[in-house]
């Protein structure tokens, strides 16, 4: 009897300590993939506003911005010496001709927001166009540089994105996709 419960003790012990060492491989083996899996970080604003291409995009989109504000500034001082006139001869029109100049300068008005509108959404248009090669070209160094240094992902770090990176897992790669891009 004494031998048996002694065989059951020693059997118990050992297939405790085999289920042991099944969790504690199984526990280990993330931290062993997580050290070996690598990642770079960038600042894709930075990278993007050192292409050399970059400040040509941006002259010609704020040049084509001033040419809109320009066409703005014109038709509000167009509105506003008409605006001007119809006040100095309020007193003076009769109830038809005051209505119609009315009209006229409601109409105007309308015409001139609208035109902000459309400007605004074209100078968005514009600036979407001119910007998409570059951000293609940008796309396309992000993937050639992960490849090359092996990198499981690249991480963009704007708008505090990654508050925290662990350096000996990560690697910064903004200089290397800049050098890409030239």
């Amino acid at each position: 009897m004494k031998k048996t419960i002694f065989a059951a003790l020693m059997l118990f012990t050992a297939l405790t300590a085999g289920a042991q060492d099944v969790n504690t491989q199984g526990q280990n083996a993330p931290m062993q993939t997580a050290a070996s899996l690598r990642f770079g970080f960038f600042s894709y604003q930075d990278v993007l506003q050192s292409a050399p291409d970059y400040a040509e995009v941006q002259r010609n989109i704020e040049t084509l911005r001033g040419k809109y504000q320009a066409e703005m500034k014109r038709a509000s001082d167009e509105f506003n010496l008409k605006y001007e006139a119809f006040l100095d001869g309020l007193k003076d029109f009769a109830p038809a001709i005051r209505m119609k100049r009315q009209a006229e300068l409601q109409e105007l008005m309308e015409k001139n927001m609208a035109f902000k509108q459309e400007a605004t959404r074209l100078l968005q248009q514009a600036e979407a166009d001119a910007m998409a090669p570059l951000k293609a070209r940008l796309n396309q160094a992000i993937a050639k540089v992960g490849a090359q240094k092996a990198l499981a992902f690249i991480l963009n770090t704007d708008n505090n994105a990654a508050p925290y990176l662990n350096p000996e897992l990560g690697e910064n790669v903004s200089a290397a996709i800049s050098a890409e891009l030239q």
